[in-house]
């Protein structure tokens, strides 16, 4: 075991293209367009990202159609691998409303929610504590899986926020306090040396395309 040398998975998290119909709503899981039309934007993703790694998607559309977008650029040809635990936070009957509307026709689960955001279960959603849950076991599985050293992940604000949670050990009230722009990279790496714990290497977080 002493002569085995560690293993490193580069995580690169990129979030998905703004909605095209934003208006404050609270989307989740709803399957919206992304308005992926910032080709400076994109270029800037694409001199940055690798181009020798595991393309992984949401299954939601805005995350295939950034994925998509920024295949062109780069000439990347292969269909990304979709994983069903990297979709957003499902915010149940919250969905489709704006902050207002939800506070208005939930007050007292919104009430709680803004208390206890990480851990509040939206009416018949899941909470974000529940999200970090299946982003973990879906990294773990992916870090094995696969060959490939790098893996590009196209995804969404929660979801991101989730990963960070899992390479920091923290709460999920912490980890919601991160920022995560449309069209911006977080980097964590995942080390694993032999006899040892998972190890967690955070190189940058809300990364701009440029």
């Amino acid at each position: 075991m002493s002569g085995e040398t560690s293993e490193i998975t580069r995580w690169w998290w990129l979030r998905h293209a703004p909605v095209a119909d934003r208006r404050g709503r609270i989307f989740g899981q709803m399957d919206v367009d992304a308005d992926v039309s910032d080709m400076c934007a994109l270029e800037g993703l694409a001199s940055r990202l690798p181009h020798d790694a595991l393309w992984i998607t949401s299954p939601l559309k805005r995350a295939h159609q950034t994925a998509a977008a920024l295949a062109k650029v780069m000439g990347h040809d292969a269909e990304p691998l979709v994983e069903l635990n990297f979709a957003e936070q499902d915010f149940g009957l919250w969905q489709g409303f704006t902050h207002d509307e939800m506070a208005q026709q939930f007050p007292r689960e919104n009430e709680l929610f803004w208390k206890m955001p990480g851990s509040a279960l939206p009416p018949q959603g899941e909470s974000f504590a529940q999200v970090i849950d299946r982003v973990e076991r879906a990294v773990e599985t992916l870090s094995r899986d696969y060959i490939q050293k790098e893996r590009i992940v196209f995804a969404h604000g929660g979801v991101i926020r989730a990963a960070l949670a899992l390479a920091l050990d923290c709460g999920p009230e912490q980890a919601l306090g991160f920022a995560v722009d449309n069209l911006s990279i977080t980097r964590i790496n995942r080390l694993v040396a032999p006899g040892k714990p998972i190890q967690w290497c955070i190189n940058g977080v809300n990364l701009g395309a440029v």
